[in-house]
């Protein structure tokens, strides 16, 4: 272990050098970062799973960058270059570009001018020139021709030793770090399109003459410049002004305005153009791209958290609708646990509207499996189906419910749906996922590939291995958020819990599907492959309801169990006894159970599983519909009030699905009445909202949102009344163990504003 890393660390995040000591020890045990966040408070001294990705994340670079110093200090000794003050100044170096720039002048390179140029024997009149004491050394230059060896003229040893110079320039530390810090701060992102390409390359139109300082370019503009150029309708360079660059280089190396500084300030021209400009841009092509990929990727983090973690319908038993026109609508039904149980094909829209015979099958379906939510797809047709099942008469109000089918293909057409359904279709895999994904999103949503799932920016053309770790933390940090049941769960989301690889995942589910459902934790010691180590990691994070323990269904670890067992024998009653009962809970002083390693804060969360066992941190499931009426952009009108649901947060706005098979944009500007920075701390994915629409281009399929309080002058539609009178109640679906809400208006607020004839 390096102690200076674990001071760097300390000092760059403000935390002490024990945590950061501690978190590393533990991720190089093993250790997951839920694991650690949830169950190893004491030794981190509470650290969140922020923090502890932050130490991983910065100590991964800290090692590359050492692994990278023993590469050059080897490379050197074997060339015989190193020597006592190039090894300190290798050792002292704090980040790659400082450790390549040192390693510059040794590194194996092509054969450059400068290298020709010492071949004939002009090194030491580039020394001369470079020092500028000699004013007569441009007639010196004389002495160095020879033709033999393609020195023609004094010009050309002139030439060859300003060559020579220029590379030293180049390969100068201080002055490659100080026009680093140039290019940080003034260089200017300029885009042009190819020419011939304006019509081919036409959704790139806003970039066609842009410019802009490249420190202040956001994420999605510096993506969007490079998939236009490797696309090939755009060219870009990202420079400051050259003779700012040269200027900054002549201060630095010429001396005065004799004949031999002016061979240096030729040399330094020449040096800057030819070696340095492109270098230095190629860096910051390099950091704008890593700024960037890391602005997107944070995004798409954040929206997919979001994602996962929406609320579920819960265990109902669902009838699920794949929408479709000419090949029908595929119709699944599911039992409580998910299970399929049936499906059919109606034809209720356009071309077949075979609207009452669809209408029967829906019903008899409904009744023979007892069916207490319909989902419906929001893809094409989705409405049309929407409106016919809100048509039926089923008897008793059951909800119809549109849900986000986005990668839902995907999935159906994936070996994972296969293997789970290897007699049906892509329509019935697709159908299943739909009634899933309203039941349980997380549980389904780790199925599919998040990059499929329709809510980053620019996710392919980030860097695809810190996009996959960060999406894989996420995912990880929600499933573990949630727990998971292992007598129900798939082998896809198992695999997501701390210390689960995939194939003991899929041995937890063979093994339950010989054996039976589990019946205590401590089975799953006998599963293939899971030693004590994996166990200690997972356990707390696996649930099993109804078991032989009533500590199993909570989050409190197995480790903590003698714990809660001797509060209980402390006041005279059973586990059991003190998770009904709150009186008894009161009683507990908890600082009598403080230990070596057991300490208030795993204590204080105890108490809270204890009150709330298993308790599901995602929010309830408040039900929502679209506008009726407004199915197709073609009914849209600009003023018309309307609820909707995001679907995506970027840096420049928010997309929001409005029920007309085409997502409207919320630019960042009409977020809201006041400035808004980051469009994250207003919206989030799957977030209701009331918005009103500002302008509807049908030719280029785009739709304008805005979220703002419109003044009174910009009065509404006409319609609007009729549209303020449908504005549904968002109604919260009651969950076991959680209290109805009251039903609430909330786009009461927007309508508010806004004068009604």
């Amino acid at each position: 272990m390096n102690a200076q890393q674990i001071t760097k660390i300390a000092d760059e995040l403000k935390l002490r050098e024990h945590q950061v000591q501690t978190t590393v020890d533990l991720l190089d045990d093993g250790a997951t970062v839920p694991f650690i966040a949830r169950y190893r408070k004491e030794m981190t001294g509470e650290l969140d799973e922020v923090s502890i990705i932050d130490i991983r994340d910065r100590l991964e670079l800290l090692r590359a960058l050492d692994k990278r110093r023993e590469v050059i200090l080897t490379s050197l000794e074997e060339h015989g270059k190193l020597t006592d003050e190039l090894e300190s100044m290798v050792l002292a170096a704090e980040t790659l570009a400082v450790l390549e720039d040192l390693y510059l002048p040794y590194r194996p390179k092509r054969r450059t001018r400068a290298m020709i140029a010492k071949e004939k024997g002009l090194e030491p009149l580039a020394v001369k020139i470079f020092e500028q004491t000699d004013d007569d050394l441009i007639e010196a230059a004389t002495s160095y021709i020879d033709p033999e060896k393609g020195v023609e003229t004094r010009e050309d040893a002139l030439a060859g030793a300003r060559d020579i110079i220029a590379e030293w320039i180049n390969e100068d530390g201080d002055a490659r770090a100080e026009l680093r810090e140039l290019f940080a701060a003034k260089a200017m992102i300029r885009s042009k399109v190819i020419k011939e390409q304006e019509e081919n390359g036409i959704k790139y139109r806003d970039y066609y003459e842009w410019e802009e300082r490249a420190a202040d370019a956001p994420s999605h503009r510096i993506l969007a410049i490079r998939r236009g150029a490797d696309e090939g309708f755009l060219t870009f360079h990202i420079l400051p002004d050259e003779e700012e660059g040269i200027g900054l280089l002549e201060r630095r190396f010429v001396k005065n305005d004799a004949p031999t500084g002016e061979q240096v300030r030729l040399a330094v021209r020449d040096g800057y153009k030819r070696l340095l400009s492109s270098s230095m841009e190629t860096e910051i092509r390099l950091d704008c791209k890593k700024r960037a990929d890391e602005d997107a990727i944070k995004v798409f983090a954040e929206n997919l958290r979001e994602l996962l973690l929406a609320s579920p319908l819960g265990r109902r038993a669902v009838l699920a609708i794949d929408p479709g026109f000419r090949t029908g609508c595929k119709v699944v039904c599911l039992d409580r646990q998910g299970k399929l149980l049936g499906n059919e094909t109606i034809y209720p829209i356009e071309p077949h509207n075979r609207t009452k015979e669809s209408a029967e099958i829906v019903k008899r379906l409904v009744k023979t499996f007892h069916i207490e939510a319909i989902a419906v797809g929001n893809g094409t047709g989705g409405r049309e189906t929407e409106t016919f099942c809100k048509g039926i008469d089923l008897g008793s109000p059951i909800p119809v419910i549109m849900v986000n089918e986005s990668g839902a293909s995907v999935y159906s057409a994936s070996e994972v749906a296969r293997d789970e359904f290897p007699d049906y279709d892509v329509t019935v895999r697709g159908a299943v996922s739909i009634g899933r994904r309203l039941m349980d999103p997380l549980a389904e949503l780790v199925k599919i590939d998040p990059k499929s799932i329709g809510v980053g920016q620019y996710q392919h053309d980030v860097d695809q291995k810190a996009l996959r770790t960060s999406l894989d933390d996420v995912v990880m940090s929600s499933v573990n958020a949630v727990g998971v049941e292992v007598n129900t769960a798939s082998k896809e989301l198992l695999k997501y819990v701390s210390g689960l690889s995939e194939r003991l995942a899929g041995n937890i589910v063979v093994y339950r599907n010989k054996n039976g459902a589990f019946r205590s934790r401590r089975q799953l010691l006998k599963v293939s492959a899971m030693g004590p180590k994996t166990f200690v990691q997972a356990a707390g994070f696996l649930r099993i309801s109804d078991g032989e323990d009533p500590l199993d269904a909570s989050a409190v670890h197995p480790e903590s169990y003698p714990v809660v067992e001797a509060m209980a024998r402390d006041l005279e009653c059973t586990v059991s006894d003190l998770m009904n009962d709150e009186g008894l809970r009161k009683r507990i002083r908890l600082e009598n159970y403080v230990s070596e390693k057991v300490g208030m804060p795993t204590l204080t969360d105890i108490m809270d599983e204890l009150a709330k066992p298993g308790r599901d941190p995602r929010n309830q499931f408040e039900l929502f519909a679209f506008m009726d009426g407004i199915n197709k952009i073609s009914d849209l009108e600009v003023g018309m009030a309307l609820p909707g649901v995001v679907t995506n947060v970027t840096a420049f706005g928010a997309f929001v699905d409005i029920g007309v098979h085409q997502d409207g944009l919320v630019h960042v500007s009409e977020m809201a009445d006041r400035f808004v920075k980051n469009p994250h701390d207003v919206l989030k994915v799957n977030q209701k909202v009331a918005v009103t629409v500002i302008d509807v281009d049908e030719k280029r399929n785009r739709i304008a949102l805005s979220m703002r309080e419109r003044p009174f002058d910009s009065r509404p539609k006409a319609s609007e009344k009729k549209q303020a009178e449908q504005m549904p109640e968002q109604k919260t679906w009651k969950r076991e163990g959680k209290k109805k809400k009251e039903p609430m208006n909330p786009f009461a607020k927007a309508l508010k504003h806004m004068r009604i004839p």
